[in-house]
C-alpha cells in the first residue's frame, strides 16, 4: 500500500452529474488537448529558417537554368551554395521556388493539425526538413501524440493533408506550364545532368497550355518546378501503405485490404526499381516494408465512412494518379 497523497485529488468526472442530461456526443471531460510546449515551437521555427535557406539555394539554380535555358546542371547548384558568402543577396532569386514550394508543404501539414485539432488529437507544430538537394528539402512532418479513435478521424486526419496541398500546387503548376520555355533538346537524356519526369497532370497542362509541344521540351518556371516537387511529395504521401497518408485513408475504409497492400506493395516499388525506373524505389521498399512492423493503435469505433467521406476516398485516389511519377528522376549515365 502506498501513502495517499495529502488532499483530494482533482476529479476527472464531476460527481454531481446529471447523466440523463448529457446529450449525443457531448463529453463531461476536459475538452481540449494540451497546446505543444514553447521549445517545439522554437524548434519548428528555427527547422523552417533552415530549410528556407536549403530551397533557397535550390530555387536559385532553377531560376538560373531558366533564365539561360537550361536544364538543371549539377554545376550550377554547386555554385549557388557559393552565393552564401560571396554574394547572398543573389539569392533572392530563388524565392519564387522556396516560396511556393514551402507554401505547399505547410499547408499539406496544417492540413493535419487542422483536422487532428477538430477531433481533439494532440499533435505537434509542423517540423521541416531542411536538406542541401537539388529540392532543397525532405518535406515536412507532425508528430501525433495521441491514438485516433475512430475510422472517421483516421480518414480526416491522413487525407486532410494531401488534398490541401494539392489544392495549392495545381494553380502554381497551372502558371509553371503558362511561362515554361519550349526548348528544343531538353529531353535529349544525353546533354542533360538530371531529367524530372512528367506527372499525368502536367501533361494534361501541356497538352492545354502548349497544344502540339511536347512536355518533355517544356523548361518549367521555377514556381511550376516548385509545384512539380509538391505533386512528388504529394504522391509518396499517398502511397496507400503502412502509416502514410494514404495508409491511413485505406485503413479507415478495410483493414484487411490495408494490411494486404502494405505487404505487396514494398515489393512493387522494389520491382520498379529493379527494372530501372527510379533507384530511389529501393529505398522507399525498404522503408514501407520495416514500417510495416511498426505498432498502430487500433481505432476503437469502426463506424464505417459516411458519403462525403467515401467521395473524398475516391478524390485522394485520383489525386494520386495524377501526381505519381514511375520515374520521377533519371540520372544519364554519361551526360554530355
Amino acid at each position: 500500500m502506498s501513502t495517499p497523497p495529502p488532499g483530494d485529488p482533482p476529479l476527472s468526472i464531476p460527481i454531481k452529474l446529471d447523466w440523463r442530461a448529457v446529450t449525443l456526443l457531448e463529453s463531461p471531460y476536459a475538452p481540449a488537448p494540451p497546446r505543444p510546449s514553447l521549445k517545439s515551437l522554437y524548434l519548428a521555427g528555427i527547422l523552417f529558417l533552415l530549410t528556407l535557406c536549403t530551397c533557397l539555394v535550390a530555387g536559385t539554380q532553377f531560376a538560373v537554368a531558366y533564365a539561360q535555358n537550361q536544364a538543371v546542371s549539377l554545376d550550377e547548384f554547386l555554385n549557388a551554395f557559393k552565393l552564401f558568402y560571396q554574394h547572398p543577396v543573389s539569392l533572392a532569386a530563388g524565392l519564387p521556388f522556396a516560396l511556393t514550394l514551402l507554401a505547399i508543404l505547410l499547408a499539406h501539414e496544417l492540413g493535419h493539425v487542422f483536422a487532428c485539432g477538430h477531433h481533439r488529437i494532440r499533435a505537434s507544430y509542423p517540423f521541416f526538413i531542411p536538406f542541401p538537394s537539388l529540392i532543397g528539402t525532405f518535406g515536412a512532418f507532425i508528430l501525433i501524440r495521441s491514438p485516433i479513435r475512430t475510422a472517421r478521424a483516421l480518414f480526416d486526419v491522413g487525407a486532410s493533408g494531401p488534398l490541401v496541398g494539392f489544392v495549392l500546387a495545381v494553380p502554381a503548376l497551372a502558371y509553371g506550364v503558362l511561362h515554361a520555355k519550349i526548348v528544343p533538346g531538353l529531353n535529349n537524356m544525353q546533354k542533360v545532368d538530371l531529367a524530372f519526369g512528367t506527372p499525368l497532370l502536367l501533361r494534361l497542362f501541356a497538352a492545354t497550355l502548349h497544344p502540339g509541344i511536347s512536355p518533355g521540351t517544356l523548361l518549367l518556371h521555377p514556381i511550376g518546378r516548385a509545384a512539380w516537387v509538391g505533386l512528388f511529395a504529394t504522391s509518396l504521401n499517398l502511397l496507400p501503405v503502412a502509416q502514410l497518408d494514404g495508409g491511413h485513408i485505406l485503413r479507415s475504409l478495410s483493414a484487411p485490404v490495408h494490411r494486404f497492400i502494405s505487404a505487396l506493395l514494398p515489393l512493387v516499388l522494389v520491382a520498379l526499381g529493379f527494372f530501372g525506373f527510379w533507384q530511389g524505389w529501393y529505398i522507399w521498399g525498404v522503408l514501407l516494408f520495416g514500417m510495416r512492423f511498426l505498432r498502430i493503435a487500433p481505432t476503437y469505433d469502426p463506424t464505417p465512412l459516411d458519403s462525403p467521406r467515401r467521395w473524398g476516398a475516391f478524390f485522394a485516389l485520383l489525386v494520386f494518379l495524377l501526381c505519381f511519377m514511375p520515374a520521377p528522376l533519371y540520372f544519364p549515365p554519361n551526360p554530355h
